[in-house]
């Protein structure tokens, strides 16, 4: 046994497998070569019995049949002297030359056999001619006379030595059939047994193979489950030890070195985790404090931008009562310096206005509902009525918009910066036409892909990406107003609502501005995270002045 064990130890797993699938597969051709050889000897035997002994026997009845034939024929001839009674005798003397080359060809390797055929051969050429052709040449046709009794008695005994004969080869015939039975019945007797006795062997050996595979494989690798469960319980102490096959005693080593270097890299993980844990809190403190932090640099933000407004409305105001009151008095450049002084301040108030505006988007008064784009689209047309009616311009639009979940006031604010920059940046030779279009978008399901097409100056595709960053302008602020903060505001009310916005650049003339929303039967589950996150934020305090939307640059500086 234990020079087993030590064989066991020296192969691998796949050397056992192997081992026990070739003994499978010798057995298996032994078996094969032994099956074939005991089919190969049933079916001689059968093929013999079958297809030769027996229809020997048939061909004898045929053979006596045809001899049994002749002897009526010539009687009734001698008897009626008519030479139709000759057919019989005739057919029957070709039936017996048939059947006994049949016979010859089926007995050809059994001599006792055909000694009775060429008995019974000599018997009846013997009687056809000492009795059957004299008679025959006897009978005068077409008058019948009585036979001779002596020559009737001759025949008679010819042909009783006849009858003779045939018992003899039927009872040897017979014989053969029994004997072939017999020894078919011996043949599978034999090749049940032997077969019965290979599928035993089989069952034996595959129990055995088995066994030994039990004992030298799956006992160890059970043992191997067993202790990596232990230690993966828990227990990193304890030690993992092989036996078995080379591979297995491999994979249990590999296996105790990872449990002693996961042992290591925990004592130093516990060491890190009182590190990390001293680093978390004081992390956590931090972001206690940055939020705090964020919170008062927002309020002072707001503060700061909204009390900026009182001096400058202030600053404009005492302007133009100096211009009013002291107008007559000053010069033409002073005036100007008036008008500079009170161009700047209006415009720094719209610039605070939209930065307001700007930080204010998901951040204050986050109306979450269903809104359809078609009333929002109104409401911007009716804030834009006096500039489309100033440009003679043209909105073509679909008749009916979807719905999305949203803010109203803040895709109102989307819709009127696009269209008002369609109108604000129109060519001089043509009048606005502004294309609205809304269907669903081919590669986001769930998602709405609104385009706002115009026939306006454009936009290179160089500057498609940054006219969405805050303050980029393409033209200077002679040409066309505005602080730049337009499409800016566009894309991140959006992006707020769980789209994106881009320039396609596919277009023939002027611009076209896409942009996706999430429906509102399948809302994004993305933007509800944002939604949540957002309105867990700290509002941003304020007074609750209005703020009117921007007027878009277009533009890049």
């Amino acid at each position: 046994m234990a020079g087993g064990t030590a064989i066991g130890r020296r192969l691998t797993v796949q050397g056992w497998f192997f081992l026990a699938l070739s003994l499978m597969v010798l057995l298996v051709v032994i078996g094969t070569a032994i099956g074939a050889n005991l089919l190969s000897q049933t079916a001689r035997v059968t093929d013999d019995l079958l297809l030769r002994v027996q229809p020997s026997q048939t061909e004898a009845y045929r053979l006596q049949a045809a001899l049994v034939n002749q002897e009526t024929g010539i009687r009734g001839y001698a008897i009626a002297a008519d030479k139709q009674f000759l057919a019989p005798y005739v057919s029957g003397q070709q039936d017996e030359a048939r059947a006994a080359a049949r016979l010859r060809g089926l007995l050809r390797d059994r001599p006792e056999l055909l000694a009775d055929l060429s008995a019974v051969e000599r018997g009846a050429a013997a009687w056809r001619k000492d009795y059957a052709e004299p008679l025959a040449a006897a009978v005068t046709p077409g008058r019948p006379h009585a036979v001779d009794q002596a020559t009737v008695d001759s025949g008679k005994h010819e042909f009783d030595h006849l009858r003779t004969l045939w018992v003899k080869q039927n009872a040897d015939l017979a014989k053969a059939v029994k004997e072939g039975r017999a020894h078919l019945a011996h043949q599978r007797t034999v090749r049940d047994t032997v077969l019965s006795a290979m599928v035993a062997g089989f069952l034996l050996t595959g129990i055995v193979l088995a066994v030994l595979v039990r004992l030298l494989v799956t006992r160890p690798l059970e043992a191997l489950s067993k202790a990596s469960e232990q230690v993966a319980g828990g227990d990193f102490a304890h030690r993992i030890t092989g036996d078995g096959p080379v591979d297995l005693t491999a994979v249990a080593g590999a296996v105790e070195g990872m449990r002693r270097r996961i042992v290591a890299e925990l004592d130093a993980s516990r060491d890190q985790e009182v590190i990390l844990s001293r680093q978390a809190a004081e992390l956590d403190a931090q972001a206690v404090e940055l939020r705090r932090s964020n919170a008062e640099l927002e309020q002072f933000a707001y503060v700061a931008s909204h009390d900026l407004q009182e001096p400058l409305r202030k600053v404009a105001s005492f302007c133009q009562l100096l211009e009013k009151r002291y107008g007559d008095k000053l010069d033409d450049r002073g005036v100007q310096y008036i008008d500079f002084a009170v161009d700047g301040a209006k415009r720094m108030q719209v610039l605070i206005n939209d930065l307001l505006t700007f930080s204010r988007v998901g951040r204050l008064d986050d109306t979450r509902e269903k809104v359809g784009l078609g009333p929002a689209l109104d409401k911007a047309l009716r804030n834009l009525a006096a500039a489309v009616e100033e440009s003679d311009a043209r909105i073509d639009r679909p008749e009916t918009l979807p719905e999305i979940v949203g803010d109203p006031t803040l895709l109102t604010m989307l819709w009127q910066n696009l269209v008002g920059n369609a109108l604000k940046f129109r060519h001089p030779d043509r009048a606005p036409h502004v294309t609205v279009t809304c269907d669903p978008d081919p590669e986001n399901p769930g998602m709405w892909r609104v385009c706002v097409t115009d026939n306006g100056i454009g936009i290179p595709e160089e500057f498609t990406d940054k006219v969405f960053v805050i303050f980029q302008r393409l033209h200077s602020r002679d040409a066309y107003g505005g602080t730049g903060i337009g499409l800016a505001l566009c894309k991140k009310i959006v992006e707020h609502h769980g789209g994106r916005i881009w320039i396609d650049t596919r277009a023939d003339e002027g611009t076209r501005f896409c942009f996706t929303l999430p429906s509102a039967e399948e809302v994004d589950e993305s933007a509800e995270g944002i939604e949540a996150a957002e309105t867990a934020e700290t509002a941003e305090p304020g007074d609750g002045t209005g703020t009117s939307p921007s007027t878009d640059e277009k533009a890049l500086t």
